[in-house]
């Protein structure tokens, strides 16, 4: 029975997801038109307003994005192997992600032995992965923290890790923590998600051939390390992978809707 739950799950998810896709433009239509860059430039009082809804807006097209990419737990779609700088992927996504780390509050450090990293690997799935991690990372990392990402090749394996100065995680919650829907709520603080962001990156990995690991303890931090195989395809043709960001959105902020505070979609740090 659970089998089929979860094929009717990941038909009806993209099919709901496309819907509201839908009619999330016609809103951010009329959010722009009610509250256009120009005015949210001279009026700080119309921008912080406006930031709330676009923090809402964006928190919603999350959902929306997971949604879409629920069917890929069941369906198994084949990945778009490349042959890519996974150092300078990791790189410029860190970079991306720092404006949002420091209206936080916190200190993003990334870190490769090698100043390059050639193997094959899915660049739209990796970065969805990665941004899973700094989400997390970066809501149970209070301000003053230290979240750092390392890329390192080690052997026959390349080693991607995210590690916080966070909360941390009970050990009683390690052995379930890539399930789906399970201690959610003990473990995620509003807004919750649909839960599958660490349900997704296992995937992923192993979709790659590769494995993930959570490592962490209480009032210490947590430590996520993803290791896929040091090979490559011989195909370096740039990638035709259709992307959830439409046109006008910030990738970034919408990987990180979650964690981020109204603030960081004020006018100055969103465009």
């Amino acid at each position: 029975m659970e089998e089929k739950d979860d094929e009717f799950l990941s038909r009806l998810f993209p099919s709901v997801a496309a819907q509201m896709r839908n009619l999330l433009d016609s809103l951010r239509l009329a959010s722009i038109a009610l509250a256009p860059p120009e005015l949210r430039d001279q009026d700080p009082d119309l921008d912080r307003r406006a930031a709330r809804l676009d923090q809402s807006y964006y928190q919603i097209l999350r959902l929306v994005t997971d949604l879409t990419a629920a069917g890929r737990l069941v369906d198994h779609r084949p990945l778009r192997l490349q042959d890519g700088d996974l150092v300078e992927l990791v790189r410029i996504a860190c970079a991306n992600a720092q404006e949002p780390a420091r209206v936080l509050g916190l200190e993003l450090r990334f870190f490769s032995a090698e100043p390059v990293c050639i193997c094959a690997f899915d660049a739209t799935l990796i970065e969805s992965l990665l941004f899973h991690l700094l989400s997390n990372a970066f809501k149970f990392t209070p301000a003053g923290g230290k979240v750092t990402v390392e890329v390192r090749q080690a052997g026959k394996k390349v080693v991607l890790s995210v590690s916080d100065t966070g909360c941390g995680i009970d050990s009683a919650h390690l052995s379930t923590l890539f399930d789906r829907y399970l201690h959610q709520e003990v473990l995620d603080p509003p807004p919750h998600g649909l839960g599958l962001g660490l349900t997704l990156s296992r995937q992923i990995v192993e979709d790659h051939g590769g494995s993930i690991l959570a490592e962490s303890e209480v009032g210490v931090g947590s430590r996520f390390t993803v290791s896929i195989p040091n090979r490559r395809v011989g195909n370096t043709t740039v990638s035709d992978v259709d992307t959830d960001y439409a046109g006008g959105f910030n990738p970034t902020l919408l990987a990180l809707a979650d964690a981020l505070p109204p603030d960081a979609f004020l006018q100055r740090y969103s465009e």
